[in-house]
């Protein structure tokens, strides 16, 4: 254990929230995803895991300590539904109050089709998945900085 840092993060999660750099991304997914092909693909290459997470709860603890981009609207996207892709399932409204309480301020994720958001998390940093068994869990965030002290 670690002062300050959330339990939930373990050390192979922290290992590459901490190597990513501004506008990498990383992919927190469901039970479902292909996580471990696509992971394969990814900068890291090897598939990180938070088990028995929800995927708000990894959100929560990851988003505790990475920063979000501020610079761009694509900081953090959620996979649409098929068929219904304005539809927003309970596990997406978690996670945008994680990423709402983790901002400060409301600021909703945009929303990535399926075949596009697998693209997408083939090019990320790293997939890291959840113990989410829920449709739709998968999500993708990009890194942004900490600013100097004033």
């Amino acid at each position: 254990m670690l002062k300050g840092v959330d339990p939930r993060l373990n050390a192979e999660v922290l290992y590459a929230l901490r190597a990513m750099g501004h506008g990498d991304t990383l992919v927190i997914a469901d039970t479902n995803f292909p996580s471990e092909s696509v992971a394969r693909q990814t900068v890291i290459g090897d598939l990180l895991r938070m088990d028995n997470l929800t995927a708000a709860e990894a959100v929560e603890a990851v988003l505790s300590v990475l920063p979000l981009d501020t610079f761009v609207d694509d900081f953090a996207g959620r996979m649409e539904m098929v068929d219904a892709p304005k539809e927003i399932p309970a596990v997406q409204g978690e996670v945008q109050k994680a990423i709402d309480a983790a901002e400060g301020r409301p600021r909703p994720m945009i929303a990535i089709e399926r075949f596009a958001f697998y693209d997408k998390a083939r090019e990320a940093f790293a997939v890291i998945q959840t113990g989410e068994r829920r449709f739709y869990g998968c999500f993708i965030f990009r890194k942004g900085v900490i600013p100097p002290e004033a």
